[in-house]
Parts: structure tokens; C-alpha cells; sequence
């Protein structure tokens, strides 16, 4: 599939011709739950409450000069802080390096308003969650919300010893619907038994690395799950597929770019000279918003509504795609 860009700068609607708005957040509490992961405690610097969110909102951190996206843990209802909890990873960005070695009580960060994408379906029967490692962050949430509401809820969460997070608020809320498990056979058995005993109308809500998805979800497939009622949640373009090689096309001057596999549209972009204006590089804060002027789009992101995704008219090039063999076009 081709994509075809323009290369002069893309026209600003009044949508994007600011930046998302943010808050200026203080730093009130950060404890460090095991060795690579620490939970940061936010609050409004002048006491006031903070805007509520669903379950399973995310946040937009400026952490130094890199902006990440970490899961909401606390009640969204009327919140006065905000908590999230940062896994350390060594092989990311540098942004959540930041947050672990340079972040103190007392020190001021720059927010975005809380954004969902992985929220409850209200009309569920009954929610499945499944969690795997640092991916039990929005579950928290998805839990606290089913306690205050009276959901059904059930969560299975399989985690190494040495790096379980949120074990007390899971047990503290779930009780026997929680399920623990530290060894993946025993959790790929119970998975499979719980896939295949749900009342109809249950919905499977999934977080975790990129390989524990993609078996959660092709087992749900094989177990007859509709797509409608599996939902799951990843960030960024290292917790994706490398996917296929694509072609971009510069509608102004013809001129052409490919996209290789493993290589984002926004980086083929910038290395071609040409400047995208962004941020989190990871799907979520639509600062890297460009139009779309032909060619069908893989969109791979947690920003566009999907109404806006049905349109075809723009895409989020630091993560999404085309198929093999296809086209994209840009006026840019």
C-alpha cells in the first residue's frame, strides 16, 4: 500500500494548531515497590482536585527532554492525586531513567490531561482482565472502578518474583477474583480454562509485553472470542511488530520515500529532511499528526478516535503504518 505526503508543513486545524493542554503537577510522594519500579505520587501544587478520568487512562510525562506514557492506578472519580508506576527500563528512551534517577519529592512535572483508550465497555456482562509484568497498571484502575460500580470482574496476572507490582491494591480489591501466578505454564492452563468459560457478553481487557498479548489474544481468537470483545493495550513502536515494508508518497512533488520494516514512518520521514513536530513517539500525545491525502493506513495508535481512524484523513506516523506492497500519500 502507498501513502502519499505533502512536503510543505501540514495545514493546522484549530485541533492541533496548539499542543495538547497540560498541568504543572507536584511530586508528593515516590516509593520505590521493587528494585525497577517505583510509584510517583501527583498532586496539584495549590491543593486543588485534579480532572477525573475513566479506568484506564493514561498520562503524558515530560520526564527531562523525553515524554512517556504511564497508566493511571488510582480512582478516577473526583481524583486529588495522581499515581502511576514507572518500570525502569534500560533499553528505552531514557524517559523512565529520568523519572528513576533524577526525580525528587517536591519537584514539579509537566502532565498532560489523562487519555483513554483502554477503558471498561459498559454494557459488559462481565470483565476478563489479563496482566502480565508492569501491564497490571491500568487493571489497577479497571478494579477500583469495579469495586466502586459492583462489576463483574475477574483477573488472571501472571508476574517474576522479583518484580511484582500492585500485589496488595490486587488482593485489597479483587480478592478470590484475583488470580496469581508465577510461572507461565500454569498461567497459559488457567488462561485457556478461563477463555473458554465466560458468560456470553464478557469482555477481555489485556496488558503486558508484546509477546504475552499477542498469545492472549490469538488463544481468545481460537477460543471464538469476536474482536468486538477483546480489547488490549501496548505503547509505542518497541512494543510493536517491526511490520512490513511500505512506500510514502510526497503529493506536492511526486517524490518518494520507503519505509522499511522495523523503521517508523516518522523516522524515514526525518531522515529525508523533512521535520514532524513530536513528542512521545510512542502513539499517544498526537503531537505528530499528519494529514492523509490517499492510500489506506494500518493506524497503531492510542490517540485517534476511531471515528477518525474510519475517516482515513490523517495518521500518527511515530507508530503506524501500511500494508506490504502499498502506498501512502501525504500532502506534505
Amino acid at each position: 500500500m502507498n501513502i502519499a505526503l505533502a512536503e510543505t508543513n501540514p495545514p493546522v486545524s484549530a485541533e492541533n494548531a496548539t499542543r495538547p493542554m497540560t498541568m504543572d503537577l507536584l511530586v508528593t510522594s515516590i516509593e520505590s515497590t521493587t528494585r525497577d519500579i517505583r510509584a510517583i505520587t501527583l498532586a496539584d501544587p495549590t491543593g486543588r482536585a485534579l480532572p477525573a478520568f475513566v479506568p484506564g487512562s493514561h498520562l503524558m510525562v515530560h520526564a527531562g527532554s523525553h515524554t512517556n506514557a504511564y497508566s493511571l492506578t488510582g480512582d478516577g472519580t473526583h481524583p486529588s492525586h495522581y499515581s502511576i508506576s514507572v518500570l525502569r527500563r534500560d533499553d528505552g528512551h531514557g524517559g523512565s531513567r529520568w523519572l528513576h534517577e533524577r526525580l525528587a519529592v517536591g519537584d514539579h512535572l509537566t502532565v498532560g490531561l489523562p487519555r483513554s483508550a483502554f477503558g471498561p465497555i459498559a454494557r459488559a456482562r462481565k470483565h476478563l482482565l489479563v496482566a502480565g509484568g508492569i501491564g497490571i497498571t491500568p487493571m489497577v484502575s479497571h478494579l477500583r472502578a469495579a469495586t466502586r460500580w459492583r462489576r463483574d470482574v475477574q483477573l488472571l496476572y501472571v508476574f517474576r518474583d522479583s518484580s511484582a507490582a500492585h500485589l496488595d491494591d490486587v488482593t485489597e480489591l479483587a480478592g478470590t477474583r484475583a488470580e496469581l501466578f508465577t510461572d507461565r505454564s500454569s498461567f497459559a492452563e488457567r488462561l485457556e480454562q478461563a477463555l473458554g468459560s465466560q458468560p456470553v457478553g464478557t469482555h477481555l481487557y489485556v496488558c503486558g509485553p508484546s509477546a504475552l498479548i499477542d498469545a492472549v489474544t490469538a488463544a481468545a481468537t481460537a477460543a471464538g472470542w469476536p474482536d468486538s470483545r477483546i480489547h488490549f493495550e501496548r505503547f509505542g513502536v518497541d512494543a510493536l511488530d517491526a511490520g512490513d515494508p511500505f512506500r510514502v508518497t510526497l503529493r506536492e512533488t511526486g517524490r518518494t520515500i520507503d519505509v522499511p520494516s522495523g523503521t517508523s514512518l516518522l523516522e524515514a520521514l526525518e531522515h529525508d529532511g523533512i521535520a514532524i513536530p513530536n513528542l512521545c513517539r510512542q502513539g499517544v500525545c498526537g503531537e505528530c499528526r499528519i494529514p492523509l491525502a490517499g492510500g489506506t493506513p494500518i493506524h497503531r495508535d492510542l490517540y485517534l478516535t476511531a471515528e477518525e481512524k474510519d475517516a482515513g484523513d490523517a495518521i500518527m506516523p511515530c507508530v503506524s503504518r501500511a500494508a506490504a506492497g502499498c502506498t501512502l500519500e501525504v500532502p506534505l
